[in-house]
């Protein structure tokens, strides 16, 4: 059995026996199913008006109304999928890209490193949320817009990591053996490269997607993600706040739901990076 073979079989083991490995794992899909499942099951269509104003929960409402007399239940079960999707893309998206750029550049060297990284240095120099805010205030509130947005904050982190993990491995003696056996370049990214680094990368994949669901709730709190009358935990807890004392749970619902995939996403991260940590100490 090969090594990286073996390190795999650990690793895989390790995450299984990782008790916040499985409690993260638990609570994220259980979110992303209700996320998923819920627009089939609403009982009323999200945007159609059923009772009075912040009215009280009843029994063909048991969560109550909204400011304007939508169905509560009805708009969290059909708001999760557009947070949720957007999530998953934004953090996809700026792991594919950043990776990239981040192994380009330890390969690279020279010129190539030092555009990558000041590129990225001049992308780090301004706060996440304040280039998001600009960015969709200038250029609309597109649903893919506002990933794409997400994504070009979160891609100078991953470059950061994935080229400094890329330089460490790439002075490693398996691949200068590799190079001296005249293996080619994408044998050796592909072979020794890639595999070392998924562990990092996994582990900071699951960082931005507890960033990234905190930062879209935000942007459709201040108003600046998925434009209404369309169904969005964000959006709810902006349409609602004013209400909050008299039907709280058209707020609090949402933010349970946001907080819990925030807490399992995190969870899981941390859970990957203990099981990692453990099978290096063997």
């Amino acid at each position: 059995m090969s090594t990286l073979h073996w390190y795999q079989r650990k690793f895989f083991k390790a995450l299984i026996s990782e008790r916040q490995v499985r409690f993260g794992f638990v609570v994220t899909s259980l979110v992303l199913i209700f996320a998923l499942i819920g627009p089939v099951l609403v009982p009323f269509e999200p945007t159609a008006l059923m009772g009075m104003t912040y009215g009280a929960p009843e029994a063909q409402a048991f969560l109550g109304y909204d400011y304007i007399g939508h169905d509560v239940w009805s708009r969290v079960l059909a708001g999760g999928a557009s947070i949720i999707w957007m999530t998953l893309a934004a953090s996809l998206v700026a792991l594919m890209i950043g990776s990239s750029l981040g192994i380009l550049a330890a390969f690279a060297r020279h010129k190539v490193d030092q555009f990558v990284t000041w590129l990225t240095d001049v992308f780090m120099a301004f706060p996440d949320l304040i280039l998001v805010l600009l960015i969709v205030s200038m250029l609309g509130r597109e649903p893919w817009l506002i990933v794409l947005t997400v994504s070009i904050a979160f891609i100078p982190g991953v470059v950061r990591l994935a080229r400094s993990v890329a330089l460490n491995l790439v002075e490693q003696e398996y691949v200068e053996a590799a190079k001296i056996l005249g293996y080619s370049k994408s044998y050796i990214l592909f072979r020794e490269i890639l595999p070392n680094m998924l562990t990092p990368l996994l582990i900071h994949l699951g960082v931005m997607l507890t960033w990234a669901v905190g930062m879209l709730s935000g942007l459709a709190f201040l108003g600046y993600g998925i434009a209404p009358p369309a169904a969005d935990w964000g959006l709810l807890i902006n349409e609602n706040r004013a209400g909050l004392l008299v039907q709280p749970w058209a707020v609090f619902a949402p933010v349970i739901l946001i907080a819990l995939f925030a807490l399992g996403t995190n969870v899981l991260a941390e859970g990957v990076g203990r099981a990692a940590a453990r099978i290096e100490e063997k």
